[in-house]
């Protein structure tokens, strides 16, 4: 197998040869980890339970993360899950790159899309799917939504990514639902990676699962979401996540992951169920990223999007851009062309605005210097 180097890796090459101005602070606006403290709450139950680390963790998980998990579930979205619409797993970064093997490992000359710029775990996963790939492109033409055609007709998986990382597009759940048909007219596996459903700006926005009920898919046939605490709790090392839906097509990958999955140890569970549990914490986390925001409409003028905690913005020459940014203002950038092919997310750089308020503002005014004097 033969993967890309991954975004990072290609930006630290592009940047190896350029000396930052050392008048500033070193300051990365690449990778989406956010910069705020995990929740004390948080910390403080997963040192409560490091004694459990004597015990092997079962791969499917506790009882107690399931049940907080499926109670987000019914909170957040109104959709009481049963138990088989439900898995479990070490955060969604390994069941997004597993999930494509399993499912299309009995399919002759398999056939996956996904939405152009991503999230390169889908296109290491079809890879190691040995999958043909079709780009759903998300440009400026068509509002960074992808376009549902005949031509899905010959693919057995589609996996969108909506709120969307890097353009923070977001589909209404209408749009959401006219995927849900196609998925049932032309017969493949349609699954939406939410990790960003909870980085909301004003209003919540649907899942997938709400969009299948809203057009009597009740089962979820064909229909799947995965979702993830890193965003949400501030909490990327607790790797807590979890793909629900189809129970059909769940009920045979549960098992495939006790042999390729990954175990989550107790104490992370038990931190991570409480996280799950509360909603106090994720308002404050909105809080500080519609500040940042608010700071990029005040410095930048850009327009506020509806959800995630990006900025995507249109620089001319991307790769330019980040090693002007980087030379004059010690500050990192990631070039659209790494995140995207055949073109797509050229001319773009995407800005993560997850530093607490003071920091940046800092940032997204040296970001401003570098726009000025392109």
């Amino acid at each position: 197998m033969q993967f890309e180097k991954y975004p990072f890796e290609k930006l630290s090459e592009l940047l190896a040869d350029v000396q930052p101005n050392e008048d500033f602070s070193p300051l990365s606006l690449t990778i989406g980890e956010p910069q705020f403290p995990t929740p004390k709450f948080i910390q403080a139950e997963l040192a409560n339970n490091a004694h459990l680390l004597n015990k092997y963790p079962k791969t499917a998980g506790e009882e107690e993360l399931q049940r907080a998990v499926l109670d987000f579930v019914q909170r957040r979205f109104g959709i009481e899950l049963r138990n088989e619409e439900l898995v479990l797993s070490f955060g969604t970064r390994e069941l997004l790159f597993n999930f494509p093997q399993y499912l299309l490992a009995d399919k002759e000359n398999p056939t996956m899309a996904f939405t152009n710029p991503f999230y390169q775990i889908y296109e290491g996963a079809a890879i190691a799917a040995k999958a043909n790939v079709r780009y759903l492109d998300l440009t400026p033409q068509n509002g960074f939504k992808p376009q549902i055609d005949e031509s899905l007709k010959e693919v057995d998986l589609v996996i969108l990514n909506f709120p969307n990382n890097p353009t923070a597009s977001v589909m209404e759940q209408s749009e959401l639902e006219e995927w849900v048909r196609a998925a049932l007219e032309y017969d493949f596996v349609l699954l939406n990676d939410e990790c960003y459903s909870e980085i909301y700006i004003d209003e919540p926005l649907p899942s997938l699962l709400q969009a299948s009920r809203a057009v009597g898919n009740e089962d979820f046939k064909n229909i799947l979401v995965v979702n993830s605490i890193s965003k949400r709790s501030s909490a990327p090392g607790l790797r807590s996540g979890f793909i629900a839906g189809d129970a059909e097509i769940l009920r045979e990958y549960r098992r495939y992951r006790t042999y390729v999955g990954c175990a989550s140890p107790l104490p992370l569970q038990k931190a991570a169920a409480v996280a799950w549990s509360d909603e106090e914490h994720v308002i404050q986390n909105r809080d500080r990223y519609r500040t940042n925001f608010k700071l990029a409409k005040e410095i930048l003028g850009l327009p506020i999007p509806k959800a995630t905690f990006y900025l995507w913005l249109e620089v001319g020459d991307d790769e330019a851009f980040a090693k002007k940014a980087y030379e004059r203002y010690n500050l990192k950038v990631l070039p659209g062309s790494y995140l995207g092919r055949r073109g797509v997310g050229r001319g773009y750089v995407r800005v993560a605005l997850v530093y607490p308020e003071a920091k940046m503002k800092e940032a997204l005014e040296r970001l401003k210097g570098a726009l000025d004097e392109r």
